[in-house]
Order: structure tokens, then sequence, then C-alpha cells
């Protein structure tokens, strides 16, 4: 086994930590800590231009006790690597949140630009996912903040980074309880408006095949399968028709908070923005499968911290 390595990737709503080595004999990591924290540091940038001093401490106290973690794993700090996206790079106080950051983990956390952040999680996806026909394939990233296509067969071809995520939509259009039907239509037009930009930039009609990753693509792939308790064993991998992922995307968007909070298996601090999620999801999927000729879409439990932690341990001699 390989020396630990880690991993950290702060987004718009969770900021999350990977500690892994690497499996000598197959190549794969091999994970010892996978944590997530929903800490919405992005909380009002898409309308202020800046970040909360309040959310900017609920991050800073989440890399506190990300820094136990690394500690007790012996991961020496030259391992440790630490992201930051979308709502970092529209932040014009970012420096309240760097600096706090290089004081805590004694790194400088890196403002990764979204060209960047689609290559990593291209890699972190198709590395681990079976059975994928020969490629290229497009890997979609759902963010808070933004959402990445990255197309590509053995790394990265095409690549696009655009200003729609989760938090960003439902601040700017799904302010009702549920969304109202003039709500959506605005929240739609946007998002097709950046899928057209995308469709200019990323020839969506040579995939192969459409891989989903990050919090939206698995809740909404959990919530199909029915579970209701968090089983990257079931999510990992599977595969969903296009009708399956509309409706499902279709129920969670018109649901109000209190019916999805029932549902256990979506994360608190996704409630009220699962919505918003689930209709970039599926208006990327209508958009992919009508250009590419795709019946299904797979979903990945790995992303942007693999590829993060497999892009460290490369650079260990």
């Amino acid at each position: 086994m390989s020396a630990p390595v880690a991993a950290i990737d702060c987004g718009t709503n969770s900021i999350r930590l990977l500690i892994a080595r690497r499996d000598e004999a197959s190549g794969r990591l091999v994970d010892l800590e996978r944590e997530l924290e929903m800490v919405r540091l992005g909380l009002g940038v898409d309308r202020t231009g800046r970040f909360d001093p309040v959310a900017v401490e609920r991050t800073l106290a989440a890399a506190r006790r990300y820094r136990e973690l690394i500690e007790h794993h012996g991961v020496s700090v030259q391992d440790v690597r630490f992201v930051a996206t979308s709502a970092t790079r529209d932040a014009s106080n970012r420096d309240l949140f760097i600096d706090g950051i290089q004081e805590i983990l004694g790194v400088e956390p890196e403002v990764i630009s979204g060209q960047e952040e689609a290559a990593l999680s291209f890699r972190g996806a198709v590395s681990t996912v079976a059975d994928l026909p020969p490629g290229p394939h497009l890997v979609v990233d759902i963010g808070g903040g933004s959402t990445e296509l990255v197309l590509g067969t053995d790394a990265p071809s095409h690549r696009i980074s655009m200003d729609i995520g989760s938090v960003r939509m439902t601040e700017r259009h799904l302010q009702s309880d549920p969304p109202t039907a003039a709500e959506i239509a605005a929240a739609t037009a946007d998002i097709d408006a950046h899928l057209d930009r995308a469709a200019a930039a990323v020839p969506l009609e040579g995939a192969t095949a459409l891989v989903g990753v990050a919090g939206t693509v698995t809740t909404v792939t959990a919530v199909m399968a029915g579970i209701e308790d968090y089983r990257p064993d079931v999510t990992h991998g599977a595969a969903a028709t296009v009708d399956e992922v509309r409706r499902t995307c279709a129920t969670l968007l018109g649901e109000t908070r209190e019916q999805r909070g029932r549902r256990r298996i979506i994360h608190p601090g996704r409630i009220d923005v699962i919505g918003a999620g689930a209709l970039i999801w599926s208006r990327i999927v209508e958009r992919v499968a009508q250009a590419a000729g795709l019946s299904e879409t797979r979903t990945s439990e790995h992303d942007i911290l693999d590829g993060l932690a497999l892009d460290l341990l490369d650079r260990v001699p």
C-alpha cells in the first residue's frame, strides 16, 4: 500500500474529505475516510457576490474536524490537497475563507477553474464504473453553484463549466414551496440556455455513455432505488432509463420541503435544493439522450475527490 493522501473538495453546498491509499497490485484507491458536511458556503453568493461570515465559520469548523482525521492517519502536509470551486471563484471576500483554511490545515486552497474541476471529476468517475461501452463518455458533475460537462475516452477531449447548480438555481428561481409553474419555467429556460451554449462547445451527439456524479445524481438514483439509508454499493454504477430519471426528477421538483424531508435518503442539507438539482439533471439527460440516442444513464459515487486523490498519488515518488 502507498502512503495515505488527503483530498478535500469545498463547493457551494458541501465540504468533503477523502483519505485514501493506492493498492499497488490493482492500482485502485482504498478509502480510509470519506466524509461530507453540508456547510452551504455559497449561501447568497449569487446575489451578493460575497461570502456570509457565518457560512465561512461553519466551513472552517468542518475543516478543523477534518484536520483531526488527517492527523490521525498520519498524512503529511505535502500530501494534502484542498480545492475550492464555484462559490469561491465568485466571492469578492474569498480571502476570509482562504486565510482561515491555510491557518487550520497548513495548505493554501486552490481555487481551481471549472475546466480543471471537470477533468478531475472525469478521472474519478470513469475509472470506477464497470462495463461502460467504448468511449467517448460524457461525465456530468452537478454542484451547488456550477455544473460541469466533460467528454472523453481515456482523458477529457471537451469540457465546459456552466453557472447552474442546485443552490444557485434555487436562490435565483425556485423560491416558493413547492415551486410554482412560472418559477419552474424560468429555471428551465435558464438551464436550457446554458445547455445551448454547452452543446456548441461539447459534441453531445458523440457520447456513448452518460455518467452522473455528485450528490444530486446519487440522491436521485437512491430515490429511484427505493432505499432509505445511504448505500453506495447500490447507487454506484446503477443504470436508469431516461424515463425513470425524468419521472423521479419531476416528483422531487414538485414536492414540498416537508415531503422531501420525509425521505430519509435525502440529506437534510439537500432538502431545499434537491428540486433544482433534479431539474438540472433531468434537462441534461433529456438533451443528451436526444442528441446521442442514449436510452439510459449511469451513476458514479466517485468524482472529483477520487480524481484529486489519484492526482496526489501520481505525484508521490
